[in-house]
């Protein structure tokens, strides 16, 4: 009786290339993290012909070449990315997150209000989605006021300090 013995070198090549491509489809589907207000660079296998991104107010994509995209996020929450070549194909598909910064942060509660200030080393007020509503507007236009001056585009007065209908005073609190 004979007995058919399997191909060693052709049954391990299957293998192998199952392990293979089960790894590109992994890498496909990768979590590419970025912080609110950063850039990542994210590099591709092939030229990109078209992006797409899920929710582009979340995250957003730009091509620095034809391989290489700098991802920025904008705001917290998760999205797709999907990078096609220029037939149409797939070229990556990858879940973007968006988180909050964490180096050098500080985040202040008082009550149930929250102040957030970057401590580089010296910690001035940041505005982080979040935070006490009047502190993040105050935060935001004062640096609206700021890049006005500073670029001659020139915002000659600032906010008197109120909200409307409130006399909670939008100036930075020093915690």
């Amino acid at each position: 009786m004979l007995r058919a013995r399997p191909n060693l070198p052709w049954l391990l090549g299957g293998i192998l290339f199952v392990l293979a491509a089960g790894n590109a489809q992994a890498a496909e589907n990768d979590v590419v993290s970025v912080e609110i207000d950063h850039a990542t660079v994210f590099r591709l296998a092939a030229p990109a012909g078209t992006i797409i991104i899920g929710n582009p107010s979340i995250a957003d994509a730009t091509l620095q070449d034809a391989q290489t995209l700098i991802i920025t996020g904008h705001t917290y929450g998760q999205t797709n990315l999907i990078v096609l070549d220029s037939e149409g194909e797939t070229i990556s598909e990858s879940q973007l997150h968006v988180g909050a910064p964490t180096d050098k942060l500080v985040t202040v509660f008082k009550g149930k209000d929250r102040f957030s200030y970057s401590c580089l080393p010296d910690c001035q007020p940041t505005a982080v989605p979040g935070d006490q509503q009047a502190y993040f507007s105050g935060v935001i236009g004062q640096v609206s006021v700021h890049d006005g001056a500073g670029s001659g585009r020139g915002a000659a007065t600032q906010s008197t300090g109120t909200t409307s209908g409130s006399d909670t005073p939008t100036s930075v609190p020093a915690h």
